[in-house]
């Protein structure tokens, strides 16, 4: 009889459990079906000829893989030009942004002075405003400052427009940073910039992951920005060139998937290199925060 009553209390307290977690993992399942459906339509687009394009069945394989379309993508973007120019306004804007952020986030955490207070206020504010609703002055500050269709106009720009949200970020992961470990490594005669790189810098490793993960995410894949800025032709991005697939006289699209899979890659590797940082960040920033 103990052993009767003991079995159906363990049920009674297991299987609620176990049926929230069946329907979870189901609604997850399906979830995750429907978000990698249209990728894996657009890989099997990208091996397939335009007949079988236009012919077939969008969820019907190819009959032979068409690797001739990631040669014909990798000549028609200018893969040389715009691969590299796109690699290098990412990784530049990201480091500059990670560095910007993590001293700007640290100042504020610590310093109660109100220019600080003030100076959170203004960069959540610029959160608020969607960058599109900025063109124009993006546009006509840079024209002035004569920044377009300059690398560094392009950098100077996505800096400017992703430093909210990295500050916002960067300030709601601040307060898991043992405030202890600052002031140890000043009694022990060590800089503000020492303290900074040395002792608060490395325990921001999910946080900066987060940020590089999120901002490199929107730059890679970013067009409007880039459109308005550059307009020479070895100053192009990987997403201005794959548009140009996408004209209204003649559409490659089977090239054109190809040229969407090759620009999804560096990302792909990136998030899965960083997943784990990216996870904590996210978690503990939005507990912490």
């Amino acid at each position: 009889m103990a052993g009767l009553r003991k079995k159906k209390k363990e049920e009674a307290v297991f299987t609620p459990y176990t049926k929230s977690t069946l329907i979870t993992q189901i609604i997850m399942t399906i979830m995750a079906v429907l978000f990698l459906t249209p990728l894996a339509i657009i890989i099997n687009y990208s091996f397939k000829t335009k007949k079988e394009l236009y012919v077939n069945s969008p969820l019907s394989l190819p009959e032979s893989l068409q690797f001739d379309n990631y040669v014909k993508a990798f000549d028609k973007l200018n893969m040389k030009v715009t691969f590299v120019n796109t690699l290098f306004y990412t990784a530049v804007s990201v480091l500059i942004l990670a560095l910007l952020c993590g001293t700007t986030a640290w100042a504020i955490a610590r310093c109660k002075r109100k220019f600080f207070k003030f100076a959170y206020i203004y960069f959540i504010i610029g959160i608020l405003i969607p960058y599109q609703a900025l063109f124009l002055p993006i546009y006509t500050i840079g024209y002035k400052l004569n920044l377009t269709n300059t690398r560094s106009g392009i950098i100077f720009m996505y800096v400017a427009t992703g430093i909210s949200f990295g500050v916002f970020l960067m300030n709601s992961f601040m307060s898991t940073v043992p405030l202890e470990l600052e002031e140890a490594a000043r009694i022990d005669g060590c800089s503000v910039f020492r303290t900074y790189f040395s002792v608060v810098m490395p325990l921001l490793k999910p946080a900066m992951a987060t940020l590089v993960i999120m901002q490199s995410f929107q730059i890679w894949n970013d067009y409007l920005l880039a459109s308005l800025y550059v307009s020479k032709k070895q100053l192009k991005t990987l997403t201005v060139a794959i548009q140009s697939l996408f004209s209204a006289q003649t559409s490659d699209y089977t090239t054109a998937m190809a040229a969407i899979v090759i620009s999804v890659l560096p990302i792909a590797i990136l998030f899965m290199c960083l997943q784990k940082y990216f996870i904590k960040g996210m978690t503990v920033g939005a507990v912490k925060g």
